[in-house]
């Protein structure tokens, strides 16, 4: 009876099993190599879709471990073209490949505040590993928010860095292309800005993601180690890939950074991600390209080249306030050789951005640091964002500068002048020489405009040119010391009112009659 029942049991349980069906999309490897492997038996796998290599599958020498990551940018009938984000020595012919039907994705959250990371969300500085499980999921990939979701930019995004602020304007959400030689001064000019933020009393610290694509570790190192030093880190996130990882991971890197910015962006904060190169990232993409079998074009850049760079910056924006009132600031790098500004790479970003900042060579060698041509550096829309006591000194400074350029190319014929046209002269030295700036020493806005007040009325034009940094110094140490609350009221209004400009005409020519009685 015992037996019976106990089989009577054991038939119920096995009707009640439901046996599902388990459908996984899988395939397998048909050759790799140099990060790039070909898989045959995959079908409806997606664009930049992440695909997981099984080690415990491959042929020959068996490697157990974790799975290996891949992504699919290559969508052939009979194969599918995966670039290899992990160990790609762990990846071996006949290997079985599995779809995971997500499309590639990064771990975002506030957490990523002060750390140095990969592209794939991995700790690079020794610190506690991610809580992942508390992190949103942000597509590496988006589209760029429409027209409708956008407003036009009107805040300023200060460097600290005077011809900059002055001259260039940069505006929360404008994507402003830095272009030079290398060794002259573009990281640094950045470093400056990050540093510079903490520092703008009149607007909310934006987070700072900087990219390092295919950089020396050690350099990057240094410049965390800077940031941790002035206190910026707080309010950054560096995603890092050195100059020996792979193609794969440095063509992901700005993808990546640019996802963080816009969790922050949507949030209604404002975001800065600088992608230090551009130039190295389409290295990176003409290496994996050229690897998927693509046909070359220009350079050996694949046709796309173009869209690799657009579909990314125009991810910047000003959201309006319906949609959060954020906004994604975005400062390119792009590397020249030679000074060439006209090369295929440099040609795209400029297109593409609102405007560009060209550190010249020629300037860096004769001292003149921030290396900046005005002439040919612009801002499209960041003097929107100006503000209103910036423009009423900047405007003529770059009259001033102007006239200074067109007359200095008239000296080298070595013409006679008269003597209007030698004060004229002589001043725009003396304002070339005033927008000289030493590295770590951005400066608030509200000093930027005094200095630049004493320039434009004329108070420097007794000042010999080796002496300007001296008097600025000086200068500005007076009107911290006895005119506290002009520059109070500057920083608070933003303006320049008419009772102000009388008094900062008196306070310079206050400190004028001291400064040339001492001298």
């Amino acid at each position: 009876m015992d037996k019976d029942k106990i089989l009577q049991e054991l038939k119920r349980q096995i009707l009640e099993t439901k046996q599902e069906l388990r459908r996984e999309n899988v395939g397998e490897v048909f050759k790799v190599g140099d990060g790039v492997a070909e898989v045959r038996g995959l079908s409806g796998v997606m664009y930049s879709e992440m695909l997981e290599f099984d080690p415990s599958t491959s042929s020959g020498q068996e490697r157990v471990g974790e799975n290996i990551q891949g992504l699919a940018l290559n969508l052939l009938e009979d194969s599918v073209g995966v670039v290899i984000l992990g160990d790609a020595a762990r990846v071996r012919e006949g290997q079985i490949v599995k779809s995971t039907g997500r499309l590639l994705s990064i771990p975002v959250s506030d957490e990523l505040l002060g750390r140095v990371i990969n592209p794939l969300g991995e700790v690079l500085d020794g610190g506690p590993a991610l809580d992942i499980k508390k992190a949103k999921h942000y597509p590496v990939e988006k589209i760029a928010p429409g027209v409708i979701t956008r407003e036009s930019v009107n805040t300023p995004l200060h460097t600290g860095v005077k011809a900059i602020d002055a001259l260039i304007p940069i505006g929360r959400g404008q994507r402003e292309l830095i272009i030079g030689d290398r060794q002259i001064g573009k990281t640094a000019l950045i470093l400056d800005t990050i540093i510079n933020q903490k520092g703008d009393v009149r607007h909310s610290t934006p987070v700072c993601i900087y990219v390092a694509i295919g950089q020396k570790e050690s350099k990057v190192a240094r410049l965390v180690e800077d940031l941790k030093k002035a206190g910026a880190m707080d309010y950054s996130i560096v995603v890092l890939t050195g100059a020996s990882s792979g193609a794969a991971l440095q063509f992901l890197a700005p993808y990546v950074g640019c996802a963080i910015g816009e969790y922050f962006m949507d949030q209604g904060k404002d975001a800065v991600v600088i992608y230090d190169d551009l130039t190295k990232h389409a290295w990176a993409y003409r290496e994996i390209s050229l690897l998927l079998r693509r046909p070359p074009g220009r350079e050996a850049y694949p046709g796309d080249v173009f869209y690799l760079h657009s579909r990314l910056l125009e991810r910047a924006a000003k959201m309006s306030k319906e949609h959060g009132g954020g906004s994604l600031t975005a400062l390119p790098i792009i590397e020249t050789q030679l000074a060439d500004i006209s090369a295929y790479i440099p040609t795209n970003v400029i297109s593409i951005t609102d405007g560009q900042i060209y550190l010249e060579p020629e300037l860096f060698y004769q001292g003149v640091r921030p290396a900046l041509n005005v002439g040919l550096s612009v801002s499209r829309v960041g003097s929107a964002a100006q503000t209103k006591a910036m423009k009423k000194v900047a405007g003529r400074l770059k009259l001033e500068l102007a006239q200074y350029r067109e007359l200095a190319a008239f000296v080298q014929f070595g013409q006679d002048l008269d003597e209007a046209t030698k004060r004229q002269i002589e001043r725009g030295a003396r304002l070339t020489e005033l927008l000289k700036q030493p590295q770590y020493e951005p400066m608030p806005f509200e000093e930027q405009v005094v200095s630049l007040f004493a320039a434009v009325n004329g108070f420097l034009d007794g000042v010999a040119v080796a002496k300007i940094r001296d008097f600025e110094e000086e200068f500005l140490k007076f009107m911290r010391e006895r005119h506290e609350d002009v520059l109070k009221e500057i920083r608070k209004t933003g303006d320049i009112s008419e009772k102000l400009d009388a008094k900062l005409k008196a306070a310079a020519e206050d400190f004028s009659k001291n400064y040339f009685g001492k001298v």
